[in-house]
């Protein structure tokens, strides 16, 4: 058991890994609340896919800055990839969702998210967690399900089906941003997929702003901004680098302390009542990211 744990680890990458990716939980877990506070008067493709627009234009202003290299032959193929995951996929569904289900039930939904990461990374780069890890993350995973069909009346409505398409979209862009981040670099992998996607996303957005608008309210502008900013850029630059670090299997479980951050966000920003059931699933939830630190994950 014990040189099971030790295989293929750096402890001190690890903790710098789990650290870091902290960072960037913490900044995600208030994606979910400002997208529902913004949902009000905002079209999900306006809001979803035209944050990307202006972080792509801050990321290429950073990477001319800063004079980084061009991704060479299949780094483009990877960024792809990663850009349909993060940029489009998560995105796009999240806001959706947000218009049907509140915060702190998609905070909760969202929970599932290390399990379908440490599926892509075990996929992807080849991590191969032990066992004991795969039947944790289960447990956890099945809990974040059954709240889903316990809030949708024995069934999975249509947010909480936006919301885990999402979840699977995350997963891959995570897993395959992180290992493109082991050659390209952690926050030059978000910044190259932001520019690589620009032109793409004008084709959606520009027709849903003459339809619809921009947002109307200074809440939901500072609602985009942050979206744009912190959760679409900045955000990945620690996620990315902590993926890369402590290994997708293991990092990835920190994203179970999200759903606790969305659920108090939820409370402080939209003022949705709490109820014992959606701590209880949290609490239980969370309660598996310590036990899921014990189990080996070999690299």
């Amino acid at each position: 058991m014990t040189e099971g744990v030790l295989a293929g680890r750096d402890p001190l990458a690890e903790s710098k890994g789990l650290l870091l990716g902290f960072v960037g939980v913490a900044v995600f877990s208030l994606t979910l609340p400002v997208t529902r506070l913004a949902m009000a008067d905002s079209d999900p493709v306006v809001f979803g896919l035209g944050r990307s627009l202006l972080a792509g234009a801050v990321a290429a202003a950073i990477l001319l800055a800063t004079r980084q290299r061009r991704p060479r032959g299949g780094e483009w193929r990877a960024l792809a990839l990663v850009a349909a995951g993060v940029i489009f996929g998560f995105p796009l569904l999240s806001a959706w969702g947000m218009q049907r289900v509140p915060a702190a039930h998609g905070g909760v939904v969202l929970g599932i998210l290390p399990l379908a990461t440490a599926a892509a990374g075990a996929l992807l780069l080849r991590e191969r967690p032990s066992l004991g890890f795969w039947l944790v993350s289960l447990v956890g995973g099945a809990a974040v399900v059954a709240f889903a069909l316990l809030r949708g009346g024995g069934s999975l409505g249509l947010g909480h089906l936006a919301l885990l398409g999402s979840v699977a979209c995350a997963a891959v862009g995570y897993a395959e941003g992180a290992r493109l981040s082991r050659s390209l670099g952690g926050w030059q992998v978000i910044c190259w997929a932001l520019v690589l996607s620009f032109p793409l996303l004008l084709v959606p957005v520009v027709p849903a702003v003459l339809a619809h608008g921009l947002p109307g309210s200074p809440e939901s502008w500072a609602a985009f901004l942050y979206v744009a900013l912190f959760s679409q850029l900045f955000g990945f630059f620690a996620w990315y680098r902590g993926l890369a670090l402590g290994g997708v299997a293991r990092v990835s479980q920190v994203q179970l302390l999200q759903a606790f951050l969305t659920i108090a966000a939820s409370a402080l920003l939209l003022g949705e009542r709490i109820d014992a059931i959606t701590l209880g699933f949290a609490v239980f939830v969370v309660a598996s990211v310590a036990l899921s630190r014990r189990m080996p994950v070999k690299r």
